[in-house]
């Protein structure tokens, strides 16, 4: 029922707009698409970075600006991931989406966040989020949270739906509670077992299904791999048999390929948002692509 207005995407828009739905713009396709689902057709919703897009480096153009002028309410990741909205949010002169205001909205609050760092922060230290690693989305039972302030900013600006909104999100939750249990079956014989990741982005994904992440393709969070580095984690997967390599499908597969021809570890080039393959276009069908890709290599026999 939720890919429904994905395929007739022009029809949904054309009768939202004649009914005077609120515009939203999110800053990406997940928070765009659990939008939509909470809103249905009262809302035009629209993601200003696409899913196969690196959210630390989404340029700002003149045509979000445009977007953000007409919006009645956003969504931003926040911990800082989507800093680049910030300026075109001021850009805009929207009163309505301004930090505190009744149409902003950061995804983010209420969560239970990980890898907050402690003590002095710079630069030396890589692409550090200061309020917490900001890849919560990778654990699907987030999305209870995420859709709680959605909610909620949707309540704000357009309070006469607002029990249309509470009732669509309560569908969701119950479709997403029997894709849990099914993501929770397939993953739990894997439990325990060690991964390598590209980049820091997948601790929530692990810590919901016990994995094991050893080490990082890149050596400090947004920073490119040394010989050195590489040498250690290859020597590390060995000691661990890493069976898996997860890499987001904007990064580079060369490293990550040498590295597996020497360690027997599969590489698994998998979305992390929706729209980061083609087919990948709702939140169901990332984490079923995710499970079922992890599941396949992490089971496969050895010889």
């Amino acid at each position: 029922m939720f890919k429904k207005c994905a395929l007739a995407f022009l029809f949904c828009f054309l009768a939202a707009t004649a009914q005077g739905a609120v515009r939203v713009i999110t800053a990406t396709e997940d928070l765009a698409w659990l939008a939509g689902v909470v809103a249905g057709e009262l809302a035009v919703v629209e993601s200003l970075s696409a899913g196969d897009q690196d959210l630390h480096m989404v340029e700002p153009r003149p045509s979000m600006v445009v977007k953000l002028k007409k919006a009645d309410m956003i969504i931003k990741v926040g911990l800082d991931l989507d800093m680049w909205m910030d300026s075109l949010i001021a850009a805009s002169r929207n009163s309505k989406i301004i930090y505190g205001a009744p149409g902003y909205v950061d995804a983010s609050v209420g969560l239970e966040l990980l890898q907050v760092p402690k003590g002095k922060v710079d630069s030396s230290m890589g692409d550090l989020h200061i309020y917490g690693n900001p890849h919560y989305w990778l654990d699907p039972v987030n999305a209870r949270t995420t859709t709680n302030n959605i909610v909620g900013g949707l309540c704000r600006i357009s309070p006469g739906n607002c029990a249309i909104f509470k009732e669509k999100r309560e569908q969701f939750l119950k479709e997403l509670d029997k894709k849990l249990l099914e993501w929770e079956r397939k993953l739990e014989p894997f439990r325990g077992s060690p991964v390598v990741t590209y980049h820091n982005s997948w601790v929530y994904f692990a810590k919901r299904y016990g994995l094991e992440l050893i080490g990082n393709v890149e050596p400090k969070p947004g920073l490119p791999p040394t010989p050195s580095h590489i040498a250690k984690l290859i020597e590390t997967m060995k000691k661990n048999n890493v069976k898996a390599i997860m890499m987001e499908t904007y990064f580079s597969r060369q490293g990550p390929k040498s590295i597996a021809q020497k360690t027997g570890a599969r590489v698994l080039v998998v979305p992390s948002s929706i729209g980061g393959l083609p087919q990948i276009k709702s939140f169901f069908d990332l984490f079923d692509y995710i499970a079922d890709t992890l599941a396949g290599a992490l089971g496969k026999k050895e010889g």
